[in-house]
């Protein structure tokens, strides 16, 4: 079987996710998307596609559990800043405020998809150089 290219995987997520938030109802009045469900939903693919390629990049310990994003947090530390700085921002706002939240703000939401190119274009640029532990 044939190894995908993660990091085109993960662009894949965020095409999904960009389709799935079109059905979440945007109100340009309020400058909101009036089902959370769709957000929620898009945040947690948007946040998996990131996964996906911070897998491909960072050295991350597997132990009996999954890691924590502290654990993505260090390993990003250890090999790129400017990762670090979108890991540390994108999770809050994919993971957690549209994941979790279902925040239905449309600045918020494109935020998180602002993260998420961030992040897999930084990972984008490392994975080629990734060094096999």
């Amino acid at each position: 079987m044939e190894q995908k290219n993660p990091i085109e995987e993960a662009r894949r997520y965020v095409a999904n996710a960009k389709e799935i938030i079109k059905n979440a109802n945007y109100d340009p009045k309020l400058k909101i998307y009036t089902d959370n469900k769709y957000v929620k939903t898009a945040g947690n693919i948007l946040w998996c596609g990131c996964l996906v390629a911070m897998d491909a990049v960072l050295d991350i310990p597997r132990g009996n559990s999954r890691p924590s994003i502290e654990k993505y947090k260090e390993a990003a530390a250890k090999r790129d800043k400017k990762l670090l700085a979108a890991i540390v921002g994108g999770y809050d706002t994919m993971h957690l405020y549209m994941g979790y939240d279902g925040a239905r703000g449309k600045k918020v939401c494109d935020q998180g998809f602002d993260f998420a190119k961030t992040i897999i274009d930084r990972c984008a640029l490392l994975y080629p150089k990734t060094v096999c532990a």
